[in-house]
């Protein structure tokens, strides 16, 4: 019932599903109850609520448990978000396998941990799969569904089915690999980033607005490869044009940075001189992102509808 599951639990209410939301603790769980019904109440108030159901109609649809067997009684898709931690998640779904019939959809929000590691063994292995959401879920819709090398192929049709359902945006894997899609990508980016900051090319700041003014801007609405295709007479035509000095540049990145020593030492001071690093200077800027987000999603939904 953290941040991730109090996520998906508003998700799957304003798709109009029934949820319960699972913890060890009572008091996690009012906590989290409170949270959430905050959240929906300053949504629907500035218009960003999901769903066509209200705020009191979602909250209805979302009961507590402390109890596991009780908690996934009838259910037909369990979503677990417990810590990135591999055996807590083993023994979560090692208990789950237990009880579980054989139609309920058992599936993992991790970020990076394979199916192959989180279900091998499991008597319903090919009930289960990744479904990674993007932090914040509420306002990121993107779901990376990644298959174990069991997963039956209507697991991976029902589950993206439903993120479909809820409004999400789901994208299928054909087989998993280490850091999914997503993070790969992100990876790639950060450390290419740190590399240049390290070499004194950029300073951290200004590293930051290329990303936020510059191929954001792009990202926000078109992918990598459709900008290969706008960018020149299609994606063949870009690669006769600039495949060479695309290479040309690929073959001066350096390794994999380290992270740490006096490059990360200037990338914290650059970054804590914008925002203190102390629980109210960042909670007000994730606040100022979530309502970024909130809004950029609004205008994407407005496009396409136009």
């Amino acid at each position: 019932s953290g941040l991730i599951g109090c996520s998906w639990a508003m998700l799957f209410a304003a798709g109009g599903f029934k949820v319960k939301l699972y913890d060890i603790a009572q008091q996690q769980l009012t906590s989290a109850l409170e949270n959430i019904r905050k959240q929906m109440k300053e949504m629907e108030k500035s218009g960003f609520l999901k769903g066509v159901l209200g705020t009191e109609q979602q909250l209805a649809l979302i009961s507590v448990c402390t109890d596991l067997k009780a908690a996934v009684e009838g259910a037909t898709f369990i979503q677990e978000c417990t810590p990135e931690n591999l055996e807590l998640k083993k023994k979560i779904f090692g208990q789950l396998d237990l009880i579980v019939g054989d139609n309920v959809i058992l599936s993992s929000s991790s970020s990076c941990l394979l199916p192959s590691k989180l279900f091998t063994g499991l008597k319903h292995v090919k009930q289960c799969i990744v479904s990674h959401p993007v932090n914040p879920p509420y306002f990121v819709p993107l779901v990376e569904i990644v298959p174990h090398p069991e997963t039956d192929p209507s697991t991976t049709e029902r589950t993206y089915a439903l993120m479909k359902k809820i409004g999400q945006s789901p994208v299928k894997l054909n087989r998993e690999t280490e850091g999914f899609v997503l993070n790969r990508l992100q990876y790639a980016v950060i450390s290419e980033a740190w590399r240049l900051v390290d070499e004194g090319v950029i300073s951290p700041t200004d590293l930051d607005l290329v990303m936020s003014d510059g191929l954001g801007m792009r990202y926000a609405f078109i992918g990598p490869l459709e900008t290969m295709h706008l960018n020149a007479e299609g994606v063949s035509n870009y690669c006769e044009r600039y495949a060479e000095g695309i290479r040309l540049v690929l073959n001066t990145f350096g390794p994999v940075p380290e992270f740490s020593g006096e490059t990360m030492q200037k990338v914290n001071q650059a970054l804590s001189e914008k925002i203190p690093v102390v629980p109210k200077a960042l909670d007000a800027r994730r606040k100022w992102r979530d309502e970024c987000l909130t809004g950029l999603a609004k205008l994407k939904t407005q496009m396409k509808s136009d």
